[in-house]
């Protein structure tokens, strides 16, 4: 399964731009995380307000395909409070992570189905005790919902998980290396700069290289300009 981080997608003029900050500070939630799946190829596209570092981890743990929060509500036509995991080894799993980030195991999925088989899903949290989260929820529910199916035909109008699928799912390493490449820098400058060893810079430049299918890495500063994956200098 392959996850797609849609806010690394250049977004000139994406409607969800923003969106789940205004909605956590609507609903009085501290994150928010959108979902979804694409039935062509398995994948999961998110777009979310995290934490940079928790969604690194995230993904390096691979976690989207353990995560019960999306297994469940992929299953469900009802709003699934995470309450109904805590039993569950992989949300234990999951959420210790998630607590090491400041993110609280308290929250919602709301699955939203689409006309055309699609698939999405919104999730919020808040930490708070158990008797401010049920208040929480009966206050928001109804217009949490409506705001859930705003953000996922949203998403699927702006075209941006068809050019996440396009955009090659670099690291934020290969990037960074490929970011210095593009300013002049040699890989020895990279490797000085980084504090990192020559070796490890070509292993991540010959990795962007085979993901960028360039046969040199002037042609992978070259593509990753031209899909915006790093700015132009």
């Amino acid at each position: 399964m392959r996850l797609f981080d849609l806010s690394s997608v250049p977004q000139d003029e994406a409607p969800v731009t923003g969106f789940l900050d205004q909605l956590c500070h609507r609903f009085e939630f501290e994150y928010a995380a959108y979902a979804g799946f694409n039935s062509m190829d398995g994948s999961v596209h998110g777009f979310v307000n995290y934490p940079d570092a928790w969604k690194e981890h995230y993904s390096k743990s691979q976690f989207e395909g353990i995560d019960p929060t999306l297994r469940m509500a992929a299953r469900s036509v009802a709003p699934v409070d995470w309450s109904r995991l805590e039993h569950d080894r992989d949300f234990a799993t999951v959420f210790k992570s998630a607590r090491d980030f400041g993110i609280s195991d308290r929250g919602l999925t709301i699955p939203i189905r689409g006309p055309y088989g699609d698939l999405g899903m919104l999730s919020v949290t808040r930490d708070c005790t158990p008797a401010e989260w049920r208040s929480l929820k009966r206050k928001v529910m109804v217009d949490l919902q409506g705001v859930a199916a705003h953000v996922h035909d949203a998403v699927m109008r702006s075209g941006l998980v068809m050019r996440a699928v396009r955009v090659p799912s670099l690291s934020s390493r290969e990037r960074e290396i490929l970011q210095w490449i593009a300013a002049g820098k040699t890989q020895q400058d990279v490797s000085d700069i980084l504090s990192i060893s020559h070796r490890t810079v070509e292993v991540h430049m010959r990795s962007a290289r085979e993901k960028l299918h360039a046969l040199t890495t002037p042609q992978a500063v070259a593509r990753a300009i031209a899909m915006r994956i790093i700015q132009p200098l």
